[in-house]
């Protein structure tokens, strides 16, 4: 058994996210689904489809669910779900993060949140940082090139 992975963002961008991390990786070790949220999407009918898809993904182990922006739609949403225990929620979702969840999958939920709020702060680096700075931050990442 492994934790579910579900991204709740606007448009595709969950659906690209984890197309891309899949991709770059060349394996998915993780129960995945994405619920796209639209401007026009009802509320009630998006918070029913992502109880479903957790209900899916829920093996044992929890469900991890990234959205893409706090404070948004699938950001609500998604908080109206977590429990704390078996769905933990993280925003702010970026592409370090969906590898960081997809290269540990045996970690429990909670060190697997942690692991992804990591991985997404260590993504996210100053352009004028020199090569050498971002190669030497990336070797202690763990984060996939």
């Amino acid at each position: 058994m492994s934790v579910g992975l579900l991204l709740i963002c606007h448009n595709q961008i969950g659906h690209e996210l984890l197309e891309t991390a899949i991709d770059m990786l060349d394996r998915c070790p993780l129960n995945v689904l994405y619920l796209p949220v639209y401007q026009d999407d009802d509320p009630i009918d998006l918070l029913n489809r992502a109880r479903r898809k957790i209900g899916a993904l829920d093996s044992g182990d929890g469900v991890l669910i990234m959205t893409d922006m706090y404070g948004s739609t699938p950001s609500n949403i998604a908080h109206r779900l977590a429990d704390n225990k078996r769905v933990k929620v993280v925003s702010g979702v970026n592409l370090p993060m969906v590898v960081r969840a997809l290269n540990y999958p045996s970690l429990p939920l909670s060190e697997m949140v942690e692991r992804v709020i990591s991985g997404g702060r260590e993504g996210i680096i100053e352009g004028s940082r020199t090569q050498t700075e971002a190669s030497d931050a990336d070797s202690h990442s763990g984060i996939a090139r």
